[in-house]
């Protein structure tokens, strides 16, 4: 009880001095502000203005968090990198701007409002230390009533017992005063329920992009081990056995070794498609574009690649860009009966779009297994993807991934 109650007599003086300071500040900034908003001394002005303010503010979260018991965090987003109009702008369309500001103008009557708590702790300081002050200032015209109660031993004990007695009524006015002083100030300088909602899906994304890059890292590494480990041992393990059948001649053993080496041969194939549908190992060694290239020149059509630059794309975004291509060419060589087919990849800005479009017979289900399937694994991304298919074609697969997932 004691230190909360020092903290608030602390956090109410603090209030009392400051406020009037605030205050000032905020009334000659604003006019300042409003009166340079038209010259090219605004930015840097109103800039350096809500510098200050946001410092003043971070103290005053500080005092809040103290009073309340629990952090009270700051609402401020990340500053752009850009000039300072634009600078300026973002700081203006921000509500912590303005709801500092609201702190700042309030501080002056909040400020006020604690004197009572401090009138009333002094007064019972007062009343509670009346034996050692009060002999000090004799008062010879006091009414009867109350003279000897001022100007005699017993009657200063007397008050004494009073100012303990109503020391829980003190402490409560001190305590509830300061505690409403600091959850308005930490309602208008915390973040509110719907930044506090937007931070937590920008988290939540961030930690699901940290999920799938972990993941397309994990598949790449899965590749490389299978590639570089089991694949080389089976090619050894063939050119071991077509060595043993190269000795053995026509014996009878000879079948049975080339029968093996058969099968190696087979489990090989089968590894090596393993792999590319795991991460095909030219996406990581050449890029996407290389990738779809090799893609296109499998087909048993024509398949026209046009690809715009693209710059550094993350493993994950890249990966998903590939299966959509991938799959997209496998439907329209299993079930389009088309004669041509275009691959288009682009980079927009942070969104990357990537169109498969055939002239084939159309009609296809977009909401299919395989169609399915790309499309959560594009939405992992926040991305979408979209197929369009009027019987008699042509048909579009679209998907559009944003660059930084």
């Amino acid at each position: 009880m004691v230190r909360r109650a020092g903290r608030a007599v602390a956090h109410l003086v603090t209030s009392v001095v400051a406020g009037p300071f605030v205050f000032a500040w905020a009334l000659a900034t604003t006019l300042v502000s409003g009166l340079l908003s038209f010259t090219y001394l605004a930015p840097p002005v109103f800039l350096g203005a809500t510098w200050v303010t946001r410092r003043v503010a971070t103290v005053e979260r500080l005092r809040a968090g103290l009073v309340l018991g629990r952090r009270v965090e700051a609402p401020y987003g990340p500053a752009p990198r850009t000039h300072l109009w634009r600078r300026g702008r973002a700081l203006v369309r921000e509500p912590a701007t303005w709801r500092d500001l609201a702190w700042c103008v309030l501080a002056l009557p909040s400020g006020l409002v604690g004197l009572a708590g401090l009138i009333a702790t002094a007064v019972d300081l007062g009343l509670v230390l009346a034996p050692a002050w009060l002999w000090s200032v004799p008062n010879p015209y006091l009414p009867a009533a109350v003279d000897w109660m001022f100007n005699t031993v017993g009657g200063r004990f007397v008050l004494t017992v009073a100012g303990l007695a109503l020391a829980p009524v003190a402490w409560w006015i001190v305590t509830t005063l300061a505690r409403a002083q600091a959850t308005v100030a930490a309602a208008l300088l915390e973040p509110g329920p719907r930044q506090r909602l937007a931070r937590r899906a920008a988290q939540l994304a961030d930690t699901r992009r940290r999920v799938v890059d972990a993941q397309a890292a994990e598949l790449r590494r899965i590749e490389r081990d299978l590639h570089d480990g089991a694949q080389a041992r089976i090619v050894a393990a063939g050119m071991t056995l077509a060595l043993a059948q190269r000795q053995l001649g026509g014996q009878p053993a000879g079948a049975e070794v080339a029968t093996a080496r058969r099968q190696l041969d087979e489990a090989l194939a089968e590894l090596r498609r393993l792999v590319r549908g795991i991460h095909p190992p030219i996406l990581t060694d050449r890029g996407l574009v290389a990738a779809l290239a090799a893609l296109a020149g499998d087909a048993p059509l024509p398949v026209a690649i046009e690809a715009g630059e693209l710059g550094p794309l993350s493993p994950a975004v890249e990966s998903a860009a590939y299966f959509v291509a991938a799959e997209a060419l496998a439907n329209v060589v299993k079930h389009a009966g088309a004669s041509d087919c275009a691959v288009t990849i682009a980079c927009d800005g942070d969104l990357l779009t990537v169109e498969v479009r055939d002239d084939g017979r159309g009609g296809a289900d977009p909401s299919g297994s395989g169609v399915d399937g790309l499309r959560r694994r594009v939405e992992a991304l926040d991305g979408t993807l979209s197929v369009t298919s009027p019987v008699g074609g042509p048909t579009v697969v679209h998907a559009e991934l944003p660059c930084g997932s």
